[in-house]
């Protein structure tokens, strides 16, 4: 049996959500329609990024809800494609950034260890 790693969308789930939380899940639409209305960028580009930053977060119902918007809001294939390329290099940017972190570690170690070899240094 092949069951799926996450629970596929349902007016069910829908359902359950909204009678357990409906006020927060009211704020959140709303939330929601104001950030991707028509601004200083357009609805097509704000989908675009909601694309690439659904695959930083690995969210798969980001990913399909979002690409299939930006698809529905004239985006194309392409366009779908360099966004999701800029957000891997993102992601793998950060994790080369970050290595400033473990230099640094690596560095006051070194430090410690020759001030521990050589206590008058």
């Amino acid at each position: 049996m092949n069951t799926p790693l996450y629970p596929e969308t349902s007016a069910d789930l829908a359902r359950k959500r909204r009678e357990l939380a409906p006020a927060p899940l009211q704020a959140f639409k709303a939330f929601s329609a104001a950030v991707f209305a028509d601004g200083a960028l357009p609805g097509p580009t704000k989908q675009l990024i909601a694309v690439a930053v659904a695959h930083v977060t690995q969210c798969p119902y980001c990913i399909k809800g979002h690409t299939a918007e930006a698809l529905k809001q004239g985006a194309t294939e392409q366009q779908i494609m360099e966004a999701i390329w800029v957000a891997a290099e993102m992601r793998a940017g950060g994790a080369y950034a970050h290595s400033a972190l473990a230099l640094d570690t690596m560095g006051s170690h070194t430090m410690q260890q020759h001030a521990h070899a050589d206590p008058a240094g």
